[in-house]
């Protein structure tokens, strides 16, 4: 790619610099999938409904189809490989215990969702975790063991 085609951007992604040139309308989902490799950020609709492409930049739980990797520059993005590389954050072993999971193509975008909710509230009440995840779907398991689920791990993340 010539460089008049692409900008530069530095970003933190799972805690270690990343700088590389991007086309300007390169989506971050994109970025991540296709240029690093990054493939647990999961692409379900390119609509923006579905909410598969669910990370965290700099701690917000934002869909990455809606912006660009251009936008991101300077920011601290967080993919579902980064919130506990060893598969081990309370959530993802709640999602195993409460069966919160079939094909399991929404679970890294419902996790990152819920874990930006537990990061601020995690005392959050069923009502909290439905409106936190309101724009992730799921047409496998539904709602009910993922919200259990999902208030299982606040409970562990207080103690």
């Amino acid at each position: 790619m010539s460089a008049e085609l692409t900008r530069p951007v530095t970003l933190e992604i799972n805690g270690r610099t990343v700088d590389a040139d991007v086309p300007p309308r390169m989506l971050l989902v994109d970025f991540l999938r296709e240029s690093l490799d990054l493939t647990g950020t999961h692409v379900g609709c390119d609509t923006s409904q579905c909410g598969a492409c669910t990370v965290h930049v700099d701690g917000i739980a934002t869909k990455s189809c809606t912006i660009f990797a251009v936008q991101a520059d300077g920011s601290c993005v967080t993919t579902i490989e980064g919130l506990d590389p060893e598969g081990r954050h309370p959530l993802q072993m709640s999602f195993q215990r409460c069966h919160a999971l079939q094909c399991g193509y929404c679970t890294p975008g419902m996790i990152m969702a819920a874990s930006s909710l537990l990061n601020t509230d995690p005392a959050a009440d069923a009502e909290a975790v439905r409106e936190a995840i309101e724009g992730n779907l799921c047409r496998c398991t539904g709602y009910q063991p993922i919200i259990e689920a999902i208030l299982e791990a606040g409970r562990e993340l207080q103690l």
